[in-house]
């Protein structure tokens, strides 16, 4: 009596750290983009320490004018051992105020982003998969508010709220709601297309078959499946929030610095500091922004880059042939490779690195 054959074994699958966003496409990546993706992590880890252990760090509060011995700093102090990156126009002291803004650049994008993402996703949602009127006004509402200029919205936004000047709560709130209605159309396009793709595919219209709810469907099938590029639109996102919230700051409509250390209000008391020779009240908090800004980009490129499958199939491309694949059919065959078919490497097909190329 013949037995039945052996089912095929599959690959085990991956530990859940393995698999994280950053973690997953540090694994894919590989020479120059790995090193773009290194670079941004250890420099947004830095800005993300930096911002947690800011009292830590800060040998000054960010509104300080005088140190323990009730002497004032005195406006416009060169760098020196007392103020290692001197003092600003207001008597602050430059480097407490560039590690406290780093405090409130980190609140600012985590309430912004993270209100953009829950107001975007849920209207996204909803709009895709119900479709009809809702869907019309939905598109036509977003489409507007994306078609008004990033700054212009916002500096508006922030002078309907709080009239451009509020405590440092307020301020914070102010500025997050401002880049939130900026950033909320993005995340409705994007989630919006997804559910218009996915209500229609088979498992969906199984589930309607079966009974299910139109809110389980919405939540439990279509919204796992449609929120996969979130981690990549929330990265370029928090790089754009960090400049708005710069460019209300440097305008003047961001928060009060008696309220909070913002970096873009400092770049603009340091303006006039410039032509007089005065470079340590500029240089530091415009230094802060572009790594910061730069940090978190390359962090968003890089996944960017790794979202493409022809990307992704390199690392196991690169291990099968030593270097690299010059072709991308093996004349006679697999047999006809070096070593045969166990020359090829074990395990290199969707389930271990995604989609394979040989170029």
């Amino acid at each position: 009596m013949a037995t039945a054959a052996a089912p095929a074994s599959r690959p085990a699958k991956r530990p859940l750290l393995e698999r994280l966003p950053i973690i997953h496409q540090l694994r894919q990546s590989m020479g120059v983009q790995r090193g773009m993706l290194v670079t941004g992590l250890v420099i947004t880890v830095v800005f993300v320490l930096v911002a947690i252990f800011a009292p830590l760090i800060a040998p000054y509060g960010f509104a300080q004018l005088h140190g323990a011995n009730g002497k004032d700093f005195g406006s416009q102090q060169p760098p020196s051992p007392e103020h290692i990156w001197g003092t600003t126009v207001g008597g602050y002291d430059v480097f407490s105020r560039v590690i406290w803004g780093a405090q409130t650049a980190a609140i600012v994008i985590i309430v912004a982003v993270v209100l953009s993402i829950f107001i975007g996703v849920l209207i996204g949602l909803v709009s895709g998969y119900l479709g009809g009127w809702i869907d019309r006004v939905l598109v036509v509402v977003c489409d507007a508010i994306y078609a008004f200029p990033t700054l212009l919205l916002a500096i508006v936004m922030s002078i309907v709220i709080s009239g451009g000047q509020s405590s440092l709560w307020g301020g914070i709130f102010a500025a997050a709601i401002s880049i939130t209605v900026v950033y909320i159309p993005q995340y409705f396009r994007v989630i919006r297309a997804e559910a218009v793709r996915i209500k229609a595919e088979a498992y969906v219209e199984s589930a309607k078959v079966v009974g299910a709810s139109t809110g389980r469907i919405m939540f439990k099938h279509v919204f796992r499946n449609s929120t996969r590029t979130l981690p990549l639109i929330f990265t370029l996102n928090a790089s754009e929030a960090i400049l708005t919230l710069a460019g209300l700051g440097f305008l003047g409509f961001g928060i009060e610095p008696s309220s909070a250390a913002e970096w873009g209000y400092d770049l603009n008391k340091a303006i006039a500091d410039v032509t007089s020779g005065i470079w340590w009240t500029g240089l530091y908090p415009g230094l802060a922004i572009v790594l910061v800004v730069l940090g978190i980009t390359l962090v968003g490129e890089s996944m960017n880059d790794l979202a493409d499958p022809r990307l992704r199939g390199r690392r196991a491309v690169a291990a099968a042939d030593g270097e690299t694949a010059d072709i991308s059919v093996v004349p006679g065959g697999p047999n006809e490779a070096p070593g045969g078919l166990e020359g090829l490497e074990p395990g290199a097909g969707i389930e271990a690195e995604g989609i394979e190329v040989r170029e």
